[in-house]
């Protein structure tokens, strides 16, 4: 008997290890999905058993069960429902709410729809809390299936703007630090800058050589530099391109306060309306950064080139640097334009040349000018290189969003690639892969960044969807599922110019691998490079720091890369990984709060888009400025829709009509929720643009 008590019990442990884990992903509607290694399960409000959006949560399949009537629709899902069992991991600490007052309880209903718990506190303890205020609360109890969750108030906000308390609701979510501790900012206070130490640790003095930063106008740390310059080796006529990375590893030692912060974090995040840096802000925006007219500390690294851009030589070494203009991506590519109109031999028409927003401290528009056209010369050889050894090149704009002094959206702006940021970015790769080169020959412990090939499969969906262009044709269709990367790159040129290179670019995005940190060097599929890791952004990542302090420890004899760091890296490579995808999921949240926030003041307006995703629920469309939105299929016309997952179609049952990805449609804004991440339109038609573009017209008249 007791043996089969105990059998029973071992049996019932068996069970509980085979259910499946996931994050619990809620819909406004109350109801909430958990994908899993066996799939995507369905969980109705019963079964949340306290779970909010985003925990990780174990679940329990529900056999015989029936999906929740609010799932139906003409196109179902039909996903297995679940039950959930326990949960891992919380993801929310504190709430932001609205504060509503039913005595003995100060109530707090979650600004968040898709949280579908109320949290009680107890009025008394704050009487001064008016009804309706927007509130921070700290969870104490969750909530069960016999209590209801309970917390204490830990901060009235402004309630003046939404979208404001929106993104610090997404800096609760994800649990982004915005604090540094006491310690880190006493020791961030006491870094200075010792121009005669560092000579005396080997420093090499090159002030006298004129370095520049190329950034965004609104970039607030530059911890990239770049030189230029014509020099003899080996008693030829050579170039010299110099890359000067700020030396973060001179005031940040491993263990200590500031490093202890810093790893934690990770990565800067860099949202729609702040940045929360890495660093204390006199580190980021102060010592480490390569201000003009300021000397400072640099890890550089120097390439020199023949006339065809053939390497001949590298070496490394740390630096006093001074960097002689701070120069804008726009103004740089207003000089480089100008070289292409001007003549060759002569920079003379470089001084008619009107710079807006760049600091010219000791150099003039003339070197200025010479020094722009021999990067760029640089930099297409670079890539021509690149595109030979198999490196893929995804042109996709990038939104980001420009606020007022108020922190209101102005207007998105499109960023697409040009040759100022090229320049840049390929000379940023080069130091990359040439750090990784000297890390990995010299077997010197170290991080690498790897970027794995695509998974066949995802190509070969693809595949159905191509095949109806007729350039495809070109493109060998089993080397492409292969994973080829030069076949690949034919699908990205051959539809360039045409209009579904968008959606080929972002179906070809959306099937490679996420590139991630690793203590063992492995190929980057995406550039065709062997070696690659991140060296030269190490005031906002925290990898680039720990190459750093790998290189230091070879150009500095009294540096060691200790025991402990060598330990570390396997453990730092996964978490590295982990808040880099937590910055940017939280930096694209916050992008998407403000373009909806802009998108209020459009709702009944008509624009055209272009079908970016077919689900069962309806059709995901995106406008020009890259805002996308969903029309559902309560808003199609009235019929039955069959989906056609291989080729992502709606194709209406009576009416033939396929909606498909990539088609050109116009959608009327009709619902925006910027707090929630919700966009909804419906479908509109050209001649109903056209009519609202003529009497808008006729308006301004």
């Amino acid at each position: 008997m007791g043996r089969k008590r105990s059998s029973g019990r071992r049996s019932t442990r068996r069970r509980q290890r085979s259910n499946p884990y996931g994050v619990l992903q809620m819909q406004s509607a109350g109801y909430g999905f958990v994908q899993t290694a066996e799939g995507m399960f369905y969980i109705a409000p019963r079964y949340l058993n306290g779970a909010f959006d985003g925990d990780f949560v174990e679940i329990a399949p529900i056999s015989g069960g029936k999906q929740n009537e609010q799932t139906s629709s003409r196109v179902s899902a039909k996903k297995p429902p679940a039950r959930v069992v326990r949960v891992i991991d919380r993801t929310h600490d504190t709430i932001l709410g609205r504060y509503e007052i039913a005595e003995p309880f100060g109530v707090v209903v979650p600004q968040d729809k898709r949280i579908p718990y109320d949290i009680f506190t107890i009025h008394a303890e704050h009487p001064d809390i008016a009804h309706g205020s927007l509130v921070r609360v700290r969870i104490v109890d969750y909530p069960t299936r016999h209590s209801a969750a309970s917390g204490v108030i830990e901060e009235v906000l402004d309630d003046a703007d939404i979208a404001q308390s929106s993104i610090d609701a997404l800096i609760t979510k994800h649990k982004l630090e915005t604090r540094f501790s006491e310690a880190a900012l006493e020791q961030a206070q006491s870094c200075k800058i010792d121009v005669r130490a560092a000579q005396a640790l080997g420093y090499r003095d090159i002030t006298d050589r004129v370095v520049i930063t190329i950034d965004p106008k609104d970039a607030k740390d530059f911890d990239d530099a770049l030189s230029f310059d014509q020099v003899t080796y080996d008693g030829l006529a050579c170039w010299r391109l110099g890359i000067h990375i700020a030396d973060v590893g001179a005031y940040v030692g491993w263990d200590s306060s500031l490093d202890l912060d810093a790893r934690r974090r990770g990565t800067s995040v860099y949202l729609a309306d702040r940045v929360i840096p890495m660093l204390p802000e006199k580190l980021s925006n102060d010592i480490c950064s390569l201000k003009p007219g300021e000397i400072r500390q640099t890890l550089s690294v120097d390439v020199i080139f023949d006339d065809q851009a053939n390497i001949l030589d590298v070496e490394f070494y740390p630096a006093l640097i001074c960097s002689a203009a701070r120069l804008t991506y726009d103004d740089a590519l207003t000089i480089l334009e100008a070289c292409f109109d001007g003549e060759a031999d002569d920079y003379s028409f470089a001084d008619q040349v009107e710079l807006e927003h760049s600091i010219l401290h000791h150099t003039n528009k003339r070197d200025l000018t010479r020094m722009l056209c021999g990067l760029d010369r640089i930099a297409q050889a670079r890539i021509a290189s690149r595109s030979v050894q198999g490196g893929i090149d995804f042109e996709h704009p990038e939104a980001k969003v420009v606020l007022g002094k108020d922190k209101e959206v102005v207007s998105i702006d499109l960023r697409t690639k040009n040759r100022a940021t090229m320049l840049v970015e390929e000379a940023m790769i080069l130091a990359n892969e040439l750090v990784a080169q000297y890390t990995f020959e010299q077997q010197i412990p170290s991080l690498y960044r790897v970027h794995e090939a695509p998974a066949a499969d995802s190509l070969a969906a693809l595949v159905p969807l191509f095949a109806q262009y007729s350039w495809f044709e070109k493109v060998d269709t089993r080397k492409f599922v292969a994973g080829d990367a030069k076949q690949i790159q034919r699908a990205l040129t051959y539809s360039e110019g045409r209009l579904e290179h968008y959606l080929v670019t972002s179906l070809l995005l959306r099937a490679m691998m996420r590139a991630h940190y690793s203590a063992h060097c492995d190929p980057h599929y995406g550039l065709g490079l062997e070696t690659y890791t991140h060296f030269t952004s190490p005031i906002r990542r925290y990898p680039d720091l720990v190459v750093h302090r790998a290189l230091r420890s070879q150009l500095f004899a009294h540096e060691l890369f200790s025991s402990s760091q060598k330990e570390a890296l396997t453990w730092l490579a996964q978490h590295t990984s982990d808040t880099e995808r937590i910055a940017e999921t939280a930096a694209r949240q916050s992008q998407e709060i403000k373009m909806l926030e802009y998108m209020q003041r459009f709702v009944g307006r008509i624009f055209p888009g272009t079908i970016s995703g077919v689900t069962q629920q309806g059709l995901f469309v995106q406008l020009e400025n890259t805002v996308e939105g969903m029309v559902g299929l309560r808003h199609l016309p009235d019929e039955y829709y069959i989906f056609d997952a291989t080729h992502y179609q709606l194709i209406g049952e009576q009416s033939d009509t396929v909606y498909s990805l990539g088609v050109r449609v116009y959608v009327c804004v009709h619902e925006v929720d910027p707090a929630n991440r919700k966009l909804n339109f419906t479908l509109s038609d050209k001649d109903a643009f056209k009519k609202q573009q003529a009497s808008m017209d006729l308006y301004d008249i």
